[in-house]
């Protein structure tokens, strides 16, 4: 049997291109598809026949499972029921994109252990599954009109170089393919790293797009204060969590972020770059604190997105973010545990600061008092 292959840049009509690709994933063909990586080859996870064939494609020794492709971050608890907070903040920063993440599954609920019995071995033989959404539209858009997850691996012979272009796809597996999808060079050109998480331990077992020290940063507990112009209140707030979470931590400031620990600041009308307030840094710098170099920016959807713990200092601050980002509700809240507001100092006298400080200095001290340790990524 001849390959088909469909040159995606020259069709016509991309829903054809998905269509195709989806009918030959029905009827358990090997799929391949550019990826912003490596080209992967997937079959449906649902077809053991198509699994047995993909390993025989590969000549992939069967200790050696496939990842599988999942639609969309939200579905992570259900393969992971018991997924932990630092499983969680991976999968919302590093997907779609080129991380997969190896993960515990034996729990029963999870679907894993509801796809054919055969096909379990060949993914999970060890109580882990690798995960990942590949940051490529075609992938995305067929596995939107599958039931399941896709068993996805890289589009060579095992121990072969990656292809990196369809043409290679076609060299390196020939007549096993049902489908290739040729989209030009893939955007990165090498593997996707693959990190395994258990409890709050990070560990990389395959070095690729992402380094260890982004993924490091990735792994970090991330902390955002909020106000209006983010040039008094908010930046206050943010050094003195750090001079209080590093006394928690036992460590330097400077070395809050080796722990895994990010406090950022931002303002809802704030102008990007602009300074702290004279005062504040006043203020801040009576209790060693240095906020000379502070430069205020607006918050952000990645602000918000890639937060743990969103901390604001009025209500209407909440209220405002939860019109503009309803999904960050269950992590954003006033900074103040009593539900009062920390009154804007600006305008008024170095005494007004000091009291704000002091206001903001008491709820951190009682913040960072509750920060679930286990929360944080394990530092070596």
């Amino acid at each position: 049997m001849t390959v088909r292959v469909i040159d995606v840049k020259a069709a016509e009509d991309r829903r054809d291109v998905i269509h195709r690709a989806v009918q030959s994933l029905a009827e358990g063909q090997i799929v391949a598809f550019p990826t912003e990586t490596v080209y992967g080859v997937a079959v449906s996870a649902l077809n053991g026949g198509a699994i047995d064939r993909l390993m025989e494609a590969k000549g992939r020794p069967k200790n050696q499972p496939f990842a599988l492709a999942i639609r969309s971050k939200d579905e992570l608890t259900d393969y992971v029921p018991q997924a932990t907070p630092l499983m969680k903040r991976l999968a919302m920063r590093c997907w779609p994109g080129p991380v997969t993440l190896v993960l515990p599954c034996d729990d029963s609920r999870s679907v894993v252990q509801s796809l054919p019995p055969s096909v379990i071995p060949s993914v999970s033989p060890s109580g882990f599954v690798g995960l990942r959404i590949p940051s490529h539209d075609l992938i995305q858009e067929a596995m939107r009109l599958l039931p399941g997850p896709l068993a996805l691996t890289s589009a060579n012979r095992s121990g072969q170089p990656d292809a990196v272009r369809g043409g290679e796809v076609t060299d390196a597996l020939g007549d096993a393919l049902g489908l290739v999808l040729d989209c030009g060079k893939c955007r990165y050109a090498q593997p996707s790293t693959v990190v395994r998480v258990v409890g709050n331990k990070v560990e990389v077992l395959r070095s690729g797009v992402v380094s260890e020290k982004v993924l490091k940063r990735l792994s970090s507990y991330c902390v955002v204060f909020v106000c209006t112009g983010n040039t008094c209140r908010s930046p206050m707030a943010e050094v003195l969590m750090q001079k209080h979470a590093a006394e928690r931590f036992d460590c330097k400031i400077e070395e809050l972020d080796g722990r895994g620990f990010i406090v950022a600041s931002a303002g809802l009308a704030a102008f990007p770059g602009g300074r702290a307030a004279p005062e504040a840094i006043k203020v801040m710098g009576d209790r060693g604190l240095d906020l000379s170099g502070h430069a205020s920016q607006p918050l952000s959807d990645r602000l918000v997105e890639h937060a743990d713990l969103i901390l604001t200092m009025t209500g209407s601050h909440r209220d405002a973010i939860m019109a503009q980002w309803p999904d960050a509700a269950d992590y954003t809240h006033n900074l103040c545990l009593d539900g009062f507001d920390v009154a804007d100092p600006i305008g008024h006298p170095e005494v007004v600061y000091q009291q704000c400080a002091d206001q903001i200095e008491a709820e951190i001290i009682a913040r960072v008092r509750a920060i679930d340790l286990d929360h944080l990524p394990a530092t070596s």
